[in-house]
């Protein structure tokens, strides 16, 4: 009998071992069952660029400070064309001041001889309330002031972020941002009564809160746009700050929890940094923190809401526009099919990012268009 003839001596399960298959994912990979539903072209961007990455909320927040540049994730964002000027000014708030950059075309004179008073765009920066900064939509920024032509200033505000100011700080920011940009109308040939509001996320958020206080002081609003907001903090974590994934009344929220850009632990370590653990007392304020839960929605300015699908915040941004719409605004609400919570900061890879800066120059340019 050859040694090929024989019985392996020993514990047979031992020999029929084989390489073993890896079943643990790559740190922040797509999840297998939401991968078809992505677009494709974010796909390889997202697999190229960002998967086994360290995503910022699993960073001490100390670290991230000391290092921002360590942990910038590559964006996709066009590069916008060179504008007429670009400064910034000092804002007083409470406790201190803030920056504000602003961005401005070449003045157009009118029949008169004198230069053309323009609109106003103030915008507020995404990134949780706890990060981001003036760099985020600077390119945005300056695209909306060159394709609009020189009918319109933009503002952008650099708010102050938590943990290090937590809630109310940052609605306080952009609200006192607001009042200046208005106080300074002279400054800048401003039309006070062709201004707009927006931002992403956090800054979909604040932007909100902001078109609030401007019907409850009555200052006109021409346009709000509110892209993939924040509406809601209260109904889907609990008040220490842990996603409630029993009790959210989102369906998005379960659906997207584990989806890359965005998932639910993430917005829980926003929830946290920004709010405390606990959260604030249930209070008449609540609504500065959730939106939805305004007490009143009638006669806010007109708003154009994008929401994306693969986002966890995609139902209370829809829930929100289906509030206002209501109450009687003006809603125009965008589902974007395929593409995560961050899509609107790609417009150099994905032609649904491409859109979406076209109609916001195209409303802008309708509302506070000269």
């Amino acid at each position: 009998m050859t040694a090929t003839d024989q019985q392996p001596a020993g514990d047979p399960a031992l020999h029929k071992l084989k390489p073993g298959v890896v079943y643990q994912p790559l740190l922040n990979s797509i999840p297998p069952q939401l991968l078809p539903r992505f677009d494709p072209v974010y796909v390889e961007h997202y697999n190229r660029y960002n998967v086994g990455r360290l995503h910022t909320h699993q960073i001490p927040i100390e670290e991230f400070r000391a290092n921002p540049q360590k942990y910038q994730i590559v964006y996709g964002r066009a590069a916008a064309p060179d504008i007429y000027k670009i400064t910034e000014q000092k804002c007083s708030v409470k406790g201190g001041e803030i920056t504000i950059r602003i961005f401005e075309p070449k003045p157009i004179q009118g029949a008169d001889g004198k230069p053309k008073k323009r609109g106003s765009y103030i915008n507020f920066h995404g990134g949780g309330w706890v990060f981001g900064s003036l760099i985020v939509d600077h390119h945005s920024c300056k695209r909306i002031v060159h394709d609009l032509g020189g009918d319109a200033v933009v503002f952008d505000v650099d708010y102050r972020l938590a943990p290090e100011y937590k809630y109310p700080t940052a609605i306080e920011d952009c609200w006192a941002a607001f009042q200046w940009v208005r106080s300074k109308a002279e400054v800048f040939n401003l039309d006070t009564n062709r201004m707009a509001v927006g931002g992403a996320s956090a800054g979909g958020h604040l932007a909100a809160v902001v078109a609030h206080l401007c019907r409850d002081n009555e200052f006109p609003l021409s346009l709000q746009i509110l892209t993939v907001p924040v509406t809601d903090m209260h109904s889907s974590f609990t008040p220490d700050g842990k996603f409630d994934r029993e009790n959210t009344p989102y369906e998005s929220y379960r659906e997207m929890e584990f989806t890359p850009a965005l998932p639910a632990e993430r917005m829980a370590y926003f929830h946290r940094h920004w709010l405390g653990v606990l959260r604030p007392e249930k209070s008449d304020d609540d609504w500065k923190i959730s939106p939805i839960l305004a007490p009143n929605f009638a006669n806010l300015a007109p708003a154009l809401v994008w929401t994306a699908e693969m986002d966890p915040l995609r139902d209370e941004g829809e829930a929100y526009a289906a509030k206002m719409k209501a109450a009687g605004v003006q809603v125009e609400l965008i589902r974007v099919p395929g593409v995560p919570h961050t899509f609107s900061g790609l417009d150099e890879i994905l032609e649904s990012a491409k859109m979406f800066r076209r109609k916001c120059v195209e409303e802008l340019r309708k509302s506070i268009g000269g």
